[in-house]
């Protein structure tokens, strides 16, 4: 009987884990205080899957299962290891920073966003990686001034109306 038909190609796949969003080469891996905890809390996670994955009957499963979760967590500490804890800023709030909640208006109205680590980003919760084109325009920016940003619809023009640490 042909190899593609034997049990080892039918065994059913593990689970589907995305990876990490990358970290551009050369770029530090600056991360919030919040976003530091929830690294380690994730890595508390994975050692609890690890304890659930050991019970389980199947071998060939359970070895699946740990390599998997061996490879994320190795992934994890290498990104626990590189973080650097940006604190909030002591001197004037009113430039953008790294953690910083910036609140833009343009002609799609009011936005807010905080500048937040890679591993922390999520757009949809207005959590946005430093890396990302519109953070970048406006690191360094003051309250009340404008950015130009090439966005998908066009070219964008945003004032900065609030800049806020510690939300």
């Amino acid at each position: 009987m042909s190899k593609a038909f034997t049990d080892e190609e039918t065994a059913e796949a593990g689970p589907v884990v995305a990876p990490r969003a990358p970290l551009p080469a050369g770029v530090p891996n600056y991360v919030t205080e919040r976003g530091f905890e929830a690294l380690r809390e994730e890595l508390a996670g994975l050692d609890a899957e690890r304890a659930a994955v050991e019970g389980v009957a199947d071998e060939r499963a359970r070895a699946r299962q740990l390599a998997a979760l061996a490879e994320r967590r190795a992934a994890l500490e290498s990104r626990i290891a590189s973080a650097e804890v940006v604190p909030p800023p002591t001197g004037p709030t009113d430039v953008v920073r790294f953690g910083a909640v910036v609140t833009v208006e343009g002609e799609g109205g009011r936005r807010r966003f905080q500048l937040v680590g890679v591993d922390e980003a999520d757009p949809a919760r207005g959590k946005l990686a430093f890396v990302a084109p519109l953070a970048r325009a406006l690191v360094g920016r003051s309250l009340g001034d404008t950015v130009r940003l090439r966005a998908p619809r066009g070219e964008e023009e945003l004032e900065i109306v609030a800049v806020e640490y510690g939300a």
